[in-house]
């Protein structure tokens, strides 16, 4: 495993782009580009993890209102691979129709989409697991689709409980999962975790 990390490591991001918001999984992207999709509940930091990965600070739009992303925005990297910043779910604020259209165009674009090759579900490590999540990657599971869990905010709790909280919180997945997914744990202020989900989307990029 120590030779196949050098190998990968530190994917160079030479450029990356805002390419389109698309209001349905119709209405994206018509080429065979790889896709790697960026979803968690709305407040998890997943603006903030984006432009620390790209290391463009206001590529993807943070926002002090928590369900703002009702989009599916797509940003090329490096030319050759899109990363996907799909709306949060969960968010109770917004009205039952609204809710449900969300749902319906996340589901849609994860079952759907032909060039999604990985979901990355980002988890506030803060909290002990929460059911929201918890249905999302089952969900997630049951549907065959293949993801990891990021776990966020990691700064605002130092590396020794970040460590505890993930491992506690994998760990609550074997109730009924006979193997667990990968995670990384990282934090946007912090750089943690960018050199580690780089490497894993380059590993898969190789592959394709």
């Amino acid at each position: 495993m120590q030779t196949q990390k050098r190998q990968y490591q530190n994917m160079e991001i030479k450029k990356a782009e805002f390419v389109i918001s698309s209001p349905s999984v119709i209405q994206c992207p018509k080429d065979t580009k790889p896709e790697y999709a960026f979803i968690g509940r709305s407040n998890v930091g997943k603006s903030s993890l984006i432009n620390m990965l790209c290391q463009r600070k206001g590529l993807a739009k943070t926002s002090a209102t928590p369900g703002k992303t009702q989009l599916i925005n797509y940003f090329i990297v490096n030319n050759n691979w899109y990363l996907v910043d799909l709306p949060g779910y969960g968010y109770a604020k917004l009205s039952k129709t609204m809710r449900n259209k969300l749902e319906q165009m996340i589901s849609s674009y994860i079952l759907q989409r032909k060039q999604l090759v990985n979901v990355f579900v980002l988890i506030d490590i803060r909290h002990e697991q929460q059911q929201i999540d918890r249905e999302f990657v089952d969900w997630l599971g049951m549907s065959g689709i293949p993801f990891c869990i990021v776990f966020t905010k990691a700064d605002k709790i130092g590396p020794v409980k970040a460590k505890q909280n993930a491992e506690a919180w994998m760990k609550k997945m074997l109730d009924t999962w006979e193997e667990t997914p990968l995670y990384f744990i990282t934090s946007a202020e912090k750089r943690t975790g960018r050199d580690e989900v780089l490497d894993y989307i380059e590993e898969i990029n190789k592959t394709l």
